[in-house]
């Protein structure tokens, strides 16, 4: 079983709508665009997303400098559009009880819009160059994707 005492929060001030937000996590073609900390690419045709509870993703992602491939997957457990998504992030195959989960809530704060991404199961810290920095770097590549600046919550 996941171990849910662990994990992080990472927030976001948006200047984006949440269905603009929403289309990012959800839509294969944007998805390739962003999901990969900084140095890295993920290939269109390694997106495969499957957007409802019970439902399974996969993508894989390409570091620039070794050329290493991870590819990631789970489940999606809640989608609840333009508002949270909830799934778990390990390899393809992993049992949801086994992997960590992330929920990301989408709120509209009138003008922004807040993004919130948790992750339970794994520890982080910023500067562990791994968990933290690794998620870190991939909200900023969203925030580059969806054309802005963010503000950090």
């Amino acid at each position: 079983m996941t171990d849910t005492s662990k994990g992080f929060t990472l927030t976001r001030n948006l200047d984006a709508s949440p269905e603009q937000i929403w289309n990012a996590w959800t839509s294969p073609d944007e998805v390739a665009e962003w999901w990969h900390p900084r140095g890295a690419t993920t290939p269109r045709d390694s997106v495969k997303l499957d957007v409802k509870a019970g439902g399974r993703y996969q993508y894989t992602m390409i570091d620039g400098d070794t050329g290493n491939e991870v590819v990631s997957g789970g489940e999606y457990t809640v989608v609840d559009p333009n508002s949270k998504l909830a799934f778990s992030w390990g390899y393809p195959d992993d049992s949801v009880d086994d992997s960590p989960l992330v929920t990301v809530t989408i709120d509209d704060l009138g003008g922004l819009t807040r993004l919130t991404f948790d992750i339970r199961g794994v520890d982080g810290m910023p500067g562990d160059g791994f968990f933290y920095d690794g998620w870190e770097s991939t909200l900023d590549s969203l925030v580059a994707h969806l054309g802005q600046s963010a503000m950090h919550g």
